[in-house]
């Protein structure tokens, strides 16, 4: 497939959403609401559950299933407070040992005036700072898209998986055809120049699994819940000084040159 292929499978309508991906892999989920600031964002879900007799802190972005569900998400463009929701959540997974999981599908972070006068840059900068330093494991998975800083504040994690169509970049590829060739039509060209999809960031380095999405969902979502489960399993048996270090040195060393 190619590059743009990748984007459009990634945005499909019939793609499962975060609540499909909670509710198939993860069993007693309990949803939490609010950032305890200003209000209830829906484009960000946050909760408790279990995997398998592993008890975690599940942060979600949902796009929404149909018009009335993706207007009540914002079309999964989450909002400065639920950013502040999901650091809160995972805040408190902190201090109770559990696990995050981060499940990623979004354009980016909404850009209008009230999330801009509510400190969206601030709220997504806490997000990375905080989920940088925190004292127990975390992994994400970009199930759909990964669009700039949106998608970054909920993957500062110990390991990052991607679904096989799923896309990881700052910008969209219309939005980088606009802005360095003036040229809607070359959006082609830019999604393959820009190495959004899985194949391409495990070559360099930014993710460490891609999941195939070759059977049908159901199939996923077992996969899922067993590597999920093995991982995490693995995450929990080390030292947290050198769970947040390893954490530290995976990022500092993605673009660098190999010794």
């Amino acid at each position: 497939m190619q590059a743009i292929d990748r984007v459009l499978a990634a945005r499909a309508n019939d793609r499962p959403g975060a609540s499909q991906f909670i509710h198939s892999i993860f069993t007693d989920f309990i949803e939490l609401h609010g950032d305890r600031n200003f209000a209830d964002d829906r484009a960000m879900v946050t909760g408790i559950a279990k995997l398998r007799d592993i008890p975690v802190t599940i942060v979600a972005i949902e796009k929404g299933q149909d018009t009335k569900t993706r207007l009540s998400t914002n079309f999964g463009s989450p909002h400065p407070e639920g950013y502040r929701k999901a650091l809160r959540q995972m805040k408190l997974a902190e201090k109770f040992g559990r696990p995050v999981i981060t499940l990623i599908d979004t354009s980016g972070a909404f850009c209008g005036l009230g999330a801009e006068e509510r400190g969206q840059g601030e709220a997504i900068a806490s997000s990375l700072t905080g989920m940088m330093s925190l004292n127990t494991p975390v992994l994400a998975l970009l199930t759909g898209e990964g669009g700039s800083g949106g998608a970054l504040a909920l993957a500062v994690a110990d390991e990052v998986w991607m679904l096989e169509n799923a896309v990881y970049s700052v910008i969209s590829p219309e939005g980088c055809a606009s802005i360095l060739w003036k040229d809607a039509s070359r959006t082609e060209e830019a999604a393959r120049h820009l190495k959004l999809t899985a194949q391409d960031l495990q070559q360099l380095g930014v993710i460490e699994r891609i999941i195939s999405e070759q059977n049908d969902f159901e199939q996923v979502f077992a996969e899922l819940q067993e590597t999920m489960y093995d991982r995490i399993r693995g995450l929990l048996d080390l030292p947290p000084g050198e769970l947040m270090e390893n954490r530290y040195q995976r990022f500092r060393k993605i673009g660098g040159t190999p010794l």
